[in-house]
């Protein structure tokens, strides 16, 4: 506890590369929620010892890929039923768990856990620059309350300037 400011939370974890499942780095993290304050991120430091396996490649093949389609892309239900991401959609999944994590850390206070659950829908919109979107509509479960949360989601990627969420929408108070 910090006096009048909230309390700071010291985190040690391993993460796991989501790409190379036997490849893992240790990181150090510093969490401090704010006193009163349920609309404000919490304060996050955090220290990775180590590098994960660099997708520079796979990002600029996945980019190329999507910047070549005809039509833009859409797609449902991410995994589907069976828990199952066909190997096409894995990248768009993968950035879903960006942008979820984005919503996370704006979201969360020290009484929540939130996970993604699905990508209920997702759609490419065409740009004039260089950049991709992604509309998304992510349902997040809330482990404690057990509510499943849909929020819509705006997400721009390029695979030099990584993803970046540009708007979101979560649902309206007693809409859950």
């Amino acid at each position: 506890d910090i006096d009048d400011v909230g309390h700071k939370y010291y985190l040690e974890l391993e993460l796991e590369d989501v790409l190379d499942k036997d490849r893992t780095v240790n990181c150090t993290a510093e969490v401090l929620y704010h006193l009163g304050s349920k609309s404000s991120a919490p304060d996050v430091q955090l220290t990775v010892q180590g590098e994960l396996r660099s997708t520079e490649e796979a990002d600029k093949e996945f980019y190329t890929r999507i910047r070549s389609l005809e039509k833009e892309l859409v797609a449902e239900n991410i995994p589907d039923s069976h828990g199952n991401v066909p190997p096409e959609l894995e990248p768009i999944h993968l950035l879903a768990w960006a942008a979820s994590g984005y919503l996370i850390w704006q979201n969360s206070t020290e009484n929540t856990k939130f996970h993604l659950a699905q990508v209920k829908h997702v759609k490419q919109v065409k740009r004039s620059d260089e950049d991709l979107q992604f509309d998304y509509v992510v349902l997040l479960h809330e482990m404690v309350s057990q509510e499943v949360l849909p929020w819509e989601v705006t997400l721009l990627w390029h695979p030099q300037r990584g993803a970046r969420v540009s708007q979101c929408q979560g649902p309206a108070p007693g809409d859950t």
